[in-house]
C-alpha cells in the first residue's frame, strides 16, 4: 500500500499478537523492501511469532517514488519517511531491524522518534560513510549516458546504480543525498544498546568493532557470508529473532 509519504510499505499481521511492539524492517541501498525481508523469510518469520511487521521501500527504491532533489533522500530525510511510516501504522513504540544503508538510517531513528524505540538489530553496517569517497558529478553523467568516471570506485558506484535501468537517476540523487550526510556514529540515543550482525567474509564492515565500543553493552555477533550473503543466511534471521524476542 502508499502510504500517506507517498512510500510503498508492506505490513505483515500475525494471527495472533505478542505482547510486543510493530517490527520496522529498513532494507539496503539500491534493494527494496521485498527482496530483503519477504524473499529472505524474515519477515513472515517475525509475523509467526506474533509480530506485526512492517517493510517500507526507501523513497527512490523499489515501488516508492523516485526523489526530484539530493535533499529528498539525504539521511534526515529518509530517517522522517521513516518515523511518517511508523506514525501512520500508530506504532507508539516499535524495535527496528536495518541491514546496511537501513542501519544507517536505523541509528538516528531514537533521536527523531526519542523514547520510542525498544530494540534494533543493525545488520552489515559500515563503519564510516562509503558514498564520501564518491565523485558526485561523474556520477550523475556516467548515469546519464555520459563518460566513464575515472575513479575507479565512482566507476563501480556508477555501473551498480546503472544496473537498476529507470531507476538509476534516482539512485544516483540518493548517493549524493547520502554523501551529504554523511554516518558518523557517537552516542547511541536508544534506551537499550543495538545488537550488530556482519558476515563473517563481509569487508564492508570491517572495523565496525570502533562503533560498538562506543556503546556500553552494545553487542557484536558475526554471522557466515559476505554482504550479500548474511540476509538470506539463517544464522541471522535466527539472531534477529532471539535478539527481538527478549
Amino acid at each position: 500500500m502508499r502510504s500517506r509519504t507517498g512510500l510503498t510499505v508492506r505490513t505483515f499481521a500475525p494471527d495472533q499478537a505478542a505482547a510486543r511492539p510493530p517490527v520496522l524492517l529498513v532494507h539496503g541501498f539500491g534493494s527494496h523492501g521485498n527482496r530483503d525481508w519477504v524473499e529472505t523469510g524474515i519477515a513472515r518469520a517475525l509475523a509467526a511469532a506474533g509480530r506485526v511487521v512492517i517493510v517500507p521501500d526507501l523513497r527512490g527504491h523499489g515501488d516508492s517514488p523516485a526523489p526530484l532533489a539530493a535533499d529528498e533522500v539525504a539521511a534526515p530525510a529518509h530517517v522522517t519517511d521513516l518515523v511518517a511510516v511508523l506514525d501512520e501504522a500508530g506504532a507508539d513504540t516499535f524495535d527496528v531491524v536495518g541491514y546496511s544503508l537501513g542501519a544507517r538510517l536505523a541509528w538516528e531513528l531514537p533521536k527523531t522518534a526519542p523514547g520510542r524505540l525498544r530494540r534494533a538489530v543493525l545488520g552489515g553496517l559500515s563503519p564510516v560513510e562509503p558514498f564520501e569517497a564518491v565523485d558526485v558529478a561523474a556520477l550523475h553523467r556516467a548515469v546519464a549516458g555520459g563518460a566513464e568516471p575515472a575513479d575507479p570506485f565512482t566507476a563501480a558506484i556508477a555501473g551498480m546504480v546503472r544496473a537498476h535501468g529507470a531507476r538509476a537517476a534516482g539512485l544516483a540523487l540518493c548517493v549524493e543525498g547520502l554523501r551529504s550526510t554523511p554516518f558518523t556514529p557517537r552516542t547511541w540515543a536508544g534506551r537499550t544498546p543495538p545488537v550488530f550482525v556482519v558476515g563473517k567474509d563481509d569487508a564492508m564492515t570491517r572495523g565496525i568493532e570502533q562503533v560498538v565500543d562506543l556503546l556500553d553493552g552494545a553487542e557484536l555477533v558475526t554471522v557466515p557470508g559476505d554482504h550479500l550473503e548474511v540476509l538470506a543466511g539463517a544464522a541471522f534471521r535466527r539472531t534477529v529473532l532471539e535478539v527481538l524476542a527478549g
